[in-house]
């Protein structure tokens, strides 16, 4: 079996979650697994890949271009995880992901005729974006969910240990009722609930290969596609004397950037920081909007006196603004803990450019 499938949906949904604990599972229970972090930084080292490797999950990237354009490129990666004796291999997109269904999905088989069995096209949403949709709030954002999830072949809601029983059958619910072309499971990746129900989807169904009725030009994705910025920075830090926390300094950091732009009235729908020591310690904190708290993903087992950073967000924000803040907030946090910082790579663009 040669299964390839994309996971789209809204920034924050737990898709990077979502695959390495798919990873992990189907290689411990039903073959093996591998994961691919896409996004649009040119070189960059993206926080989801190095956590999943942290992690011991069988991962790689490709940066610099969606895959939705770089087909022969994915094709190199396919056929390498296959090659390996992989049997599932899914991907992220960036972005929106919204087109991913005609470039990824037709496109590979139009230039690459049966030499992947592609599998459902799979949408994540998590309880927050589907309470948006049920209470029709939301306009520019509320549109991308809805052509997101008209792409889908199978719709998973995230994050199910955070709803109670009744919530979680109403919103599972109301996603079957509306867009019924599509399957609805429900997951945690976090604790590892409908892990089986996706791996068995994954493994037994296939891509409809349909073309949903999406106007890729409406004026609702273009103007959040002008709103959101892409950010990437990666750096070393190091301690003057003794040590520090490196949780809490990522923490720290998260905070500044959270407060500055809810003073602007800037959203933030996903900020990934995380760090490693040489050894191989690592932490990972994440900002999932202005007035969310901020999630610690990963504590560091021990103090820090040495570790490098990257930093992956998008935000409403323009790019001059959020570089700004972000500039400002690692600064003055890295001075707060007597660190020095030697700067490896910055990359800060618009989408809609």
């Amino acid at each position: 079996m040669r299964k390839f499938a994309v996971f789209s949906g809204f920034l924050g949904s737990g898709k990077t979650t979502t695959m390495m604990a798919l990873t992990r599972y189907y290689s411990a229970y039903h073959g093996k697994a591998a994961m691919i972090s896409n996004d649009l930084g040119e070189g960059v080292t993206l926080a989801d890949d190095r956590l999943a490797r942290l992690s011991g999950v069988n991962a790689s990237q490709i940066t610099n271009e969606c895959i939705c354009f770089c087909h022969d490129v994915l094709t190199q990666r396919l056929n390498e995880y296959y090659d390996s004796g992989c049997d599932l291999v899914v991907s992220d997109i960036p972005g929106f992901g919204v087109g991913a269904l005609e470039h990824v999905y037709h496109g590979l088989s139009k230039e690459y005729p049966d030499q992947f069995d592609l599998g459902p096209f799979t949408v994540l949403i998590e309880p927050r974006n589907a309470e948006i949709l049920r209470s029709g709030q939301g306009d520019d954002m509320a549109y991308i969910l809805h052509a997101q999830l008209m792409e889908a072949d199978l719709i998973v809601l995230n994050k199910r240990d955070l709803l109670e029983p009744a919530e979680l059958e109403a919103d599972r619910a109301w996603l079957a009722d509306h867009y019924p072309k599509a399957s609805v499971i429900t997951i945690s990746a976090m604790t590892g609930e409908g892990l089986e129900e996706l791996s068995q989807a994954l493994i037994r169904d296939k891509a409809s290969m349909k073309h949903p009725d999406i106007d890729y030009e409406d004026k609702n994705l273009q103007n959040a596609m002008d709103q959101l910025t892409e950010y990437y920075l990666e750096y070393v830090a190091q301690v003057c004397c003794n040590d520090f926390d490196g949780t809490e300094y990522l923490s720290d950091i998260a905070r500044m950037v959270q407060a500055e732009l809810q003073a602007w009235d800037y959203e933030i729908p996903h900020m990934k920081l995380l760090a490693w020591e040489p050894e191989g310690d690592y932490g990972k904190v994440d900002l999932l909007g202005v007035n969310r708290p901020i999630e610690i993903t990963r504590r560091f087992e021990n103090p820090c006196t040495d570790i490098a950073v990257v930093l992956n967000a998008n935000a409403a924000c323009p790019a001059a603004t959020l570089d700004e803040i972000i500039q400002e907030a690692v600064n003055v946090t890295s001075r707060l803990y007597q660190l020095e910082l030697r700067l490896f790579k910055k990359e800060c663009f618009n989408l809609g450019e």
